[in-house]
């Protein structure tokens, strides 16, 4: 049983039912979750060492980094039971939709940095960092969540249930009933 599945049975049940018929959302923030960290770690780290008067490239390098996990989670997770295209042209539409997203995403540090000037000599080194950190992983990476999970269901995973889902033994038929698979 998965850590999510263990922790979701544990729910009570008018909030087990919600999670079970949105366990696929919740999947994509899990994981969303996880790249978010992998993400802001390689941004930071390279924004304050080797790219330190580059933080766009920085934030396209780390985003670039984060998504490759992502397909290979969402894939295989997230949207396990989700499909319709050929392998090929589906990780050609994931990355697609990711290579807009890192442009998205990228588009508030952009602002901040050089049409805002939120940074030194313009403004302090703590309100650089801030602005930096705001604009990047907080603001960019909500807005290019929202247009991923939309990418996603519409254009690289299009089909629900394309793939079988697996039955298992600890499914009891009210989860079965809450997936509408009863």
């Amino acid at each position: 049983m998965s850590v999510v599945e263990s922790v979701v049975r544990r729910l009570p049940a008018p909030l087990r039912k919600i999670a079970l018929r949105h366990r696929e959302l919740l999947k994509f923030a899990l994981v969303g979750g996880t790249c978010f960290i992998i993400d802001t770690a390689i941004f930071l780290g390279l924004k304050s060492t080797v790219l330190t008067e580059k933080p766009v490239t920085a934030k396209i390098i780390a985003t670039l980094v984060a998504t490759i996990v992502s397909y290979v989670l969402n894939r295989e997770w997230s949207f396990r039971t989700r499909g319709g295209r050929e392998r090929h042209h589906e990780a050609a539409l994931f990355f697609l939709v990711n290579g807009l997203a890192i442009g998205i995403n990228s588009v508030p540090l952009w602002v901040s940095r050089y049409l805002l000037h939120l940074q030194e000599p313009n403004v302090s080194r703590l309100v650089e960092e801030i602005a930096d950190f705001t604009s990047a992983q907080i603001i960019g990476t909500a807005i290019a969540m929202a247009f991923r999970w939309y990418g996603y269901k519409k254009w690289v995973f299009p089909e629900a249930d394309f793939r079988p889902r697996i039955k298992r033994s600890y499914d009891s038929p009210e989860d079965e009933e809450a997936l509408g698979h009863s």
